[in-house]
């Protein structure tokens, strides 16, 4: 595989990017993404992010059986045009080896955050479903929460939504205490919360946009 820039990456006009094209984009920190042909691009996930991810990895590892592990930051590839680098799954040992996991995992974990909140709930859920994947949690860091869906006859439904500690017996028996994975964190930052202490200069400036044209139409 050669590494190329964004711009040798990019298909031509008119045509979804490809996994194969996804794979040759440049590693410059932000996280590339693939659904349905759409390229999908987030910004390099907090230190809070990352803590929480990894504190949610160890509970499920301490409880994590014989035959299944934990990996964190996978690349899930769902077909020639979807693939995800959710933050946690759980897999069996059998599916470790290659560079991506092209079947499903037992369990699919995203750390919301606000540039994926949308879309972790929605089009996520229903690739993630579609797939065949038979746990998809989300977890919240601003509450803090943990969302549990499970796949039954080939829908997810909603299993939990909780901030309360929480037995859940798929893929394997574990409790999972939301709490636990701020300890000792000072405040709640604003960019986990969803919401934006203030406004961006870049905001602002749109708002006054706006209010001129309004302003111009009458």
């Amino acid at each position: 595989m050669s590494v190329v820039t964004i711009a040798e990456a990019w298909p031509a006009a008119g045509r979804p990017f490809t996994v194969a094209e996804l794979d040759r984009m440049p590693d410059d920190g932000r996280r590339y993404e693939l659904l349905d042909g759409v390229l999908v691009v987030s910004p390099r996930p907090t230190t809070v992010h990352q803590l929480v991810a990894f504190r949610l990895a160890s509970m499920l590892n301490d409880a994590c059986p014989d035959g299944l592990c934990v990996a964190p930051e996978p690349a899930v590839q769902l077909g020639p045009q979807t693939e995800f680098d959710p933050d946690l799954v759980v897999v069996r040992v059998d599916q470790v080896g290659g560079a991506k996991f092209t079947e499903p995992p037992l369990l699919v974990v995203e750390v919301r955050s606000p540039s994926t909140a949308l879309i972790d709930l929605s089009r996520k859920k229903a690739a993630y479903e579609r797939f065949g994947v038979p746990s998809y949690w989300i977890v919240n860091p601003a509450q803090p929460e943990l969302t549990i869906f499970q796949l039954r006859d080939g829908r997810y439904a909603l299993e939990s939504k909780t901030m309360a500690p929480i037995t859940i017996e798929n893929p394997f028996s574990v409790t999972i205490t939301p709490a636990r994975l701020i300890s000792g964190l000072r405040g709640q930052p604003a960019e986990l919360s969803g919401t934006r202490s203030g406004s961006s200069p870049s905001s602002r400036c749109d708002r006054r946009r706006r209010r001129s044209r309004r302003s111009r139409r009458r």
